[in-house]
């Protein structure tokens, strides 16, 4: 029987990399969003002081003019083609009520 074999030295490890999931993917001239979140490929952003609801699908950004809504929530059903409704300080608004503006 043949003498065990010291352990080769462990090689160091790598450095961890930061987490994702905190960029910022709004122009700047919105600010900060008073309201954001992501689910299913989608994400949003609410700005209440320019009025803007910036929707992301896939890559794709599309901007809506809110109103006087205060946006403060969403809620996404999945069928065939994915819907949003909006929850503002008058109830439900589905995303297709808003003004598209880019």
């Amino acid at each position: 029987m043949e003498p065990m074999k010291p352990m080769e030295p462990m090689k160091p490890m790598e450095p961890m990399k930061p987490m994702g999931g905190g960029e910022k993917w709004w122009p700047d001239d919105l600010g900060q969003p008073s309201t954001s979140g992501s689910q299913n490929g989608m994400r949003y952003a609410f700005f209440p002081e320019k009025k803007r609801l910036l929707i992301e699908r896939d890559g794709d950004l599309t901007t809506y003019d809110s109103a006087d809504h205060q946006i403060g929530g969403v809620s996404q059903q999945d069928g065939g083609s994915t819907s949003l409704t909006f929850t503002s300080q008058k109830g439900q608004v589905k995303l297709d009520e808003l003004k598209k503006i880019g």
